[in-house]
């Protein structure tokens, strides 16, 4: 029997119908698209057939898709309609789509369902067609078939105000990448964020790459998958800045270390990817086929780090360079949202940030709109004194998850790549100056008001 003559779905097996009915649960858009061309009788498993077609009776009863939470309520409601077996494995069902709403094959399980429903109207369709044809009735007979085959297609336009009004007040799992300095991650609710950029700046000399390093060994530390991409430095450098990172030897020391420092990496739970590309050679774009080549071949990335996006070439050639990096760093934004992970990247700043004992906003290399694109920024200062007595300092400069225009003194000593965050003090109680916050917000005002009159010039 060919899998056309079945009316069910019962080819594709218990597990598919179970992750179909997931789908149609969790992604309103898709329980939209299949419900035109749905019948609950195409399940052949009794307790997902009587779970849809709860689903369905709901949406269609209150004009919205329900959450999680609401169908348990329902479903408990519901209780004496159903047989004991048949509740106790809806119940059991919705627990485990609780445990793990990612759906392994999903885009399959999505065109293949559909595929199999919208055949199913349109074999409907052609036979009703058989008796219109014998009235000669072609006007009905034409509007039948064209019905049949416009359902079932991709009809999402968005989030809807009122079939998606649970969706809003569901927690969204950010799902964290903790950066290693606990008062960073207090005041970031756990570090970034899936999608969200974050951006270091620091001026020539002051130790950027090592800040990345640092993140990406903690999240290699913590079973995590990384991939750092190097546009300055080697592929191997950067690896062995890794290994000084993770094991504490000094990467003078390295080369005398190497059994040593194999047992410690062999035993780290996370993996690491370095991939190096010649300065200005490489776009966002290039970074977006590696990470599609990476996925296809079974690697899931939890961290992106980009060292540094100022050396990416941008998509289109601006007249101005500020133009370029705004380019840049909205594209880097699209990628992480596009990967559903965190992505770090550093600037440079430009030459008022040197030797300064606070690098802030307006020290900010070129592109000021860099500002405005990131999640969280950060700044590293290091005056001379700072790089003999391995010490520094951070200044928040921007953090949408909490406070900003914090000040924390560091210790980094970069023959080691170690780096740790003391408690935020204030600028006067480092060498007797002003707290450079105050004006922080009122300054980035200004920048703001002049480059959108900037922009409108050039246009």
């Amino acid at each position: 029997m060919y899998q056309n003559d079945i009316e069910n779905f019962s080819n594709f097996g218990a597990k598919f119908q179970e992750n179909l009915a997931k789908l149609i649960f969790i992604d309103r858009a898709f329980a939209d698209q299949i419900g035109e061309v749905l019948d609950y009788s195409y399940f052949d498993v009794n307790y997902l057939q009587s779970f849809v077609e709860m689903l369905y009776d709901y949406r269609e009863n209150y004009k919205v898709h329900p959450s999680l939470n609401t169908m348990a309520s329902v479903l408990l409601s519901e209780q004496n309609k159903h047989d004991e077996v048949i509740f106790k494995q809806m119940k059991d069902f919705m627990v485990r789509v609780h445990a793990n709403q990612d759906t392994e094959g999903a885009d399959f399980i999505k065109d293949a369902s559909l595929d199999f429903c919208r055949k199913q109207k349109l074999k409907a369709a052609i036979i009703k067609s058989v008796d219109l044809l014998r009235s000669s009735s072609f006007d009905e007979i034409a509007d039948v078939i064209n019905t049949a085959l416009k359902l079932g297609g991709n009809n999402d336009c968005g989030y809807d105000y009122l079939k998606d009004f649970e969706q809003r007040f569901l927690l969204k799992a950010r799902d964290p990448v903790s950066t290693g300095w606990g008062e960073f991650d207090n005041i970031t609710q756990g570090g970034l964020g899936k999608g969200e950029l974050g951006v270091a700046i620091a001026a020539t000399g002051a130790g950027k790459s090592h800040l990345l390093v640092h993140l990406g060994a903690q999240a290699v530390k913590n079973g995590l998958t990384v991939v750092h991409y190097t546009l300055e430095l080697g592929d191997t450098v950067i690896a062995r800045r890794y290994d000084s990172c993770i094991t504490g030897v000094p990467l003078s020391y390295l080369n005398d270390n190497k059994d040593k420092i194999l047992e410690t990496i062999k035993d780290v739970e996370g993996s690491l990817i370095v991939k190096e590309y010649p300065t200005k050679s490489a776009s966002p774009n290039t970074i977006r086929s590696h990470l599609d080549k990476l996925r296809n071949l079974g690697t899931d990335v939890d961290l992106i780090l980009v060292d540094y996006a100022d050396l990416l070439k941008p998509k289109k050639s601006y007249s101005e360079k500020r133009h370029d990096l705004e380019s840049i760093y909205e594209e880097l934004r699209g990628v992480a949202k596009e990967f559903e992970c965190p992505l770090w990247t550093c600037s440079q700043t430009n030459r008022t940030g040197y030797n300064a004992e606070i690098v802030s906003a307006e020290s900010i290399s070129e592109a000021f709109s860099k500002c405005f694109v990131a999640d969280f920024i950060f700044t590293l200062s290091r005056t001379a004194e700072d790089k003999n007595d391995n010490t520094g300092r951070f200044f928040v400069a921007k953090n949408r998850f909490g406070p900003d225009g914090l000040v924390y003194p560091i210790d980094m000593d970069t023959s080691k790549v170690y780096i740790d965050v003391h408690q935020k003090t204030s600028m006067s109680e480092i060498k007797g100056k002003q707290d450079p916050a105050k004006d922080q917000k009122e300054y980035l005002r200004e920048r703001y008001e002049k480059l959108m009159k900037s922009n409108k010039g050039d246009k």
